[in-house]
């Protein structure tokens, strides 16, 4: 059996980095708790706790652009995921592949 507590000594709610593997670029940055985590695993589908809306969300369940998980990984500390996926269409809420596109110039 999984020993998810481990990674929610820390907060409730830990970051979650999202990655594409066949693109090799990083997603999207969002927030999980256990139950979202449990479900992602459970249903190799990318589920996150709502900050603003206080809920879970399946990435992808409206939009039908969904992120099929291919592995996750824990950081050297154990509180923040690295979650590997194949995604479909677009990840950003903008209609942005990846919601890091702002770049900063200094």
């Amino acid at each position: 059996m999984l020993d998810i507590d481990k990674y929610f000594i820390k907060s409730e709610l830990i970051p979650a980095i999202v990655y594409e593997t066949d693109s090799n670029t990083v997603l999207m940055l969002a927030y999980m708790n256990k139950e979202s985590l449990l479900k992602t695993i459970e249903t190799k589908q990318t589920w996150f706790w709502s900050r603003s809306r206080n809920e879970l969300w399946n990435k992808g369940a409206t939009s039908g652009h969904i992120q099929e998980v291919v592995s996750i990984y824990a950081d050297c500390d154990g509180d923040t995921l690295l979650i590997n996926v194949r995604q479909t269409g677009v990840a950003c809420h903008t209609g942005a592949y990846s919601c890091f596109f702002n770049k900063i110039d200094f």
